[in-house]
């Protein structure tokens, strides 16, 4: 199993959305990024435990935990041109763009907010959300990252 850090921008979808959905599921879709793309695409599998990241808001950082409960598939709002993420070179025939499933597991308590990881650079230096220019909306972690951060929302 992997472990991923998914950010989206609440008022666009936040955790409390995918609360509120059906079964608690959601597309994780939009992804305009060859690098993610291929991450949804070729890496992501069904059991792999992600933490929802809220970014551009007033207070960034980690809001819960969610799930793949499938792997990546065609991203059928590449091919709507009604559509925000609409792309005119990708085909159905040939889809450009990639999502996945994700279902709701846990909202914590209080965010693990981006000061906080700041404050903890030592134990996560690695950390990509924390490297200056990445604007990367998916990225994977290590399983120490992953079990660090746990126990920082845990406290």
């Amino acid at each position: 199993m992997k472990h991923w850090l998914m950010k989206s921008e609440p008022s666009v979808f936040g955790i409390d959305d995918l609360m509120k959905a059906p079964k608690k599921r959601s597309a994780w879709d939009g992804v305009r990024n060859y690098q993610v793309r291929n991450m949804l695409r070729d890496e992501m599998q069904v059991g792999d435990l992600a933490f929802f990241y809220h970014s551009s808001c007033d207070e960034p950082g980690i809001y819960g935990v969610i799930r793949i409960v499938k792997e990546g598939y065609p991203d059928h709002t590449a091919f709507d041109p009604s559509h925000d993420h609409f792309d005119p070179k990708s085909k159905a025939s040939d889809p450009t763009w990639f999502m996945v499933d994700i279902e709701f597991i846990e909202k914590f308590e209080r965010p693990v907010t981006l000061d906080k990881l700041r404050v903890h650079v030592d134990k996560l230096s690695d950390l990509l959300v924390l490297k200056r220019g990445n604007r990367l909306s998916i990225t994977p972690l290590t399983n120490a990252e992953w079990r660090y951060i746990v126990t920082l929302a845990a406290k």
